[in-house]
């Protein structure tokens, strides 16, 4: 039973990528996780990829997904081929699941989430052996190889709790949409990413993906979990918290910011550059060993401090 994940030498050709969901528009925290993600491709001459994850349709904004790629555009974070949509991918999504379950790999569960949280919130294989059909039912994969530890190019080792690796977890909701959990890993394996640059905020998740490619037998990607943008009160600066979104019409002392952010230290002239200017110093000084580890409160309140 393996402990821990190393992820595949990088023999590939680099390709990262920056996939939003279309819940509001981008603000600063999203814009740290896109430019680091970015420079880190194009500093080691790689492709950079942009999906929109528009599998949970009750959460998203009405254009958020236009606005989004208005967005990286004027920012200056142009993207290769073409944005891939989560909400066009639904038959690869259900080839994958039907696959893992002829291979006995998942199963049908009828548990709610109340009775998992009352019975501690980690979900203990009740309908593991029941025979469920899928109808009302989620989909759990059987967690038969979990993965305890893996390294972080810039955090360094990461264990997660017992419980969290050795959960089965859902791949399909009841409602019959997709898990996030299953969608990335089909999407990310499918276009080849060999790196994954995201914020720290979704560490945890990790060993669970790393599981499921792993029952996919595919190649695992190596990871950066970047530092989120956090309020003073400690909490992560977010949609669901009412962040502030990012300005079209002057994006400079944004972009300047987000470098300053990533411990980049761009130089004070660079804030009077251009767009382009301050992109192609990014990408000509980009240094991951620079980037901090912990979250930076950068927010007081609800202002910016600049």
């Amino acid at each position: 039973m393996p402990t821990t994940a190393t992820p595949t030498p990088p023999t590939r050709p680099y390709i990262g990528r920056f996939a939003p969901s279309p819940s509001g528009p981008l603000h600063f925290g999203s814009l740290v996780a896109a430019l680091g993600s970015f420079l880190q491709a194009r500093s080691r001459q790689g492709k950079w990829l942009v999906r929109i994850e528009d599998i949970d349709p009750p959460r998203e904004m009405a254009g958020a997904s236009d606005l989004i790629l208005r967005t990286l555009e004027a920012h200056g974070l142009e993207w290769d081929g073409e944005v891939v949509y989560q909400s066009l991918r639904h038959g690869r999504y259900d080839e994958i699941i039907e696959g893992l379950y002829r291979a006995g790999h998942l199963y049908w569960c009828r548990c709610t989430r109340r009775e998992i949280m009352a019975a501690g919130g980690f979900y203990g294989g009740h309908c593991r052996e029941l025979g469920l059909s899928a109808s009302g039912c989620a989909a759990r994969l059987r967690q038969r190889q979990p993965v305890y530890h893996f390294e972080d190019a810039l955090q360094g080792r990461i264990s997660v709790p017992a419980a969290l690796a050795e959960e089965d977890f859902i791949i399909r909701r009841r409602d019959g949409l997709y898990a996030y959990n299953l969608a990335v890993v089909v999407d990310d394996m499918d276009c080849g990413i060999t790196e994954i640059v995201r914020g720290a905020d979704l560490l945890e998740p990790t060993v669970r993906q790393i599981a499921l490619y792993q029952m996919l037998g595919a190649p695992v990607p190596a990871w950066v979990h970047l530092p989120l943008a956090v309020l003073a009160d400690g909490h992560k600066l977010s949609k669901q918290n009412h962040a502030p979104a990012l300005a079209l019409d002057e994006v400079r002392p944004a972009l300047w910011q987000a470098l300053a952010f990533l411990g980049q230290n761009p130089p004070p002239e660079l804030a009077e550059g251009t767009v382009a200017q301050m992109i192609a110093w990014g990408i000509a000084h980009w240094q991951l060993a620079r980037v901090p580890h912990q979250p930076t409160i950068l927010f007081g309140g609800n202002k910016p401090d600049t």
